[in-house]
C-alpha cells in the first residue's frame, strides 16, 4: 500500500492478471523454442498444441489486462526514482504490453496462414484468420521469432528492473505487483 494513502499501487485484480501474464509468457517461449529446435515427433506435435492453446488463452488475458490497466492506473512511481528511470520503466512497460498484444495475433496469422490445426487444448479448433499461404506464413513466423526475441530482452529489462528495485535500492517498487504496497 502507499504509506501515504493507504491505497494499493496496483489492485488485485492487476497483480493477478501480471502474474497470469508472466506465467503464459514464462511457459510459452520456453516451449517455443523447444519445439522449433527438435525433431519431428508426437512431443513436439504436443509442444506445437500446448504453444498454440496457451497463444489463443492469452488473447483475451492481454487484452483484459491492457483495457484493465487503462481503467485502472496504478499509482505512480515513488519520488525519488530519477526521470530517466522512470521513463526506462514505462518504456519497457508500453513496449511489453504492445508486443504482448500483437505477438499472439502473428502467431495465428502464420499458423493460418500454414494451415496447421490451433486446438485448444484439444477442446476445439480454433478457426484460421488468413488464407492459405505458405510463402508468407514462413516469413511471418521470423517475425513471430523476431518479436519473441525483443520479448524476451524486455522481460529480462522487466525482471532485471524488479531486482534492482528489490536488491540495490532495497525499495517498495517490486512489492507494489506482489503486495499491493
Amino acid at each position: 500500500m502507499s504509506q501515504a494513502s493507504g491505497v494499493p499501487a496496483y489492485t488485485g485484480v492487476a497483480r493477478v492478471l501480471h502474474w497470469l501474464t508472466a506465467a503464459m509468457v514464462l511457459t510459452i517461449v520456453p516451449v517455443g523454442v523447444l519445439m522449433a529446435n527438435m525433431e519431428s515427433s508426437p512431443l513436439q506435435n504436443t509442444l506445437f498444441h500446448v504453444h498454440r492453446s496457451l497463444g489463443v488463452l492469452l488473447i483475451p488475458v492481454i487484452l483484459y489486462r491492457a483495457w484493465y490497466r487503462l481503467t485502472h492506473p496504478p499509482l505512480p512511481l515513488p519520488e525519488d526514482i530519477p526521470p530517466m528511470q522512470r521513463r526506462a520503466a514505462h518504456s519497457v512497460h508500453h513496449l511489453l504490453h504492445l508486443l504482448l498484444i500483437v505477438q499472439p495475433f502473428v502467431g495465428w496469422i502464420a499458423t493460418s496462414a500454414y494451415r496447421a490445426p490451433i486446438l485448444f487444448f484439444g477442446l476445439f479448433e480454433v478457426p484460421p484468420i488468413w488464407p492459405e499461404n505458405r510463402a508468407f506464413s514462413e516469413q511471418l513466423f521470423v517475425v513471430h521469432k523476431g518479436i519473441a526475441l525483443v520479448l524476451f530482452l524486455l522481460l529480462c529489462a522487466h525482471v532485471g528492473g524488479a531486482l534492482y528495485h528489490h536488491f540495490i535500492r532495497r525499495d517498495r517498487v517490486l512489492m507494489r505487483m506482489v503486495t499491493g504496497g
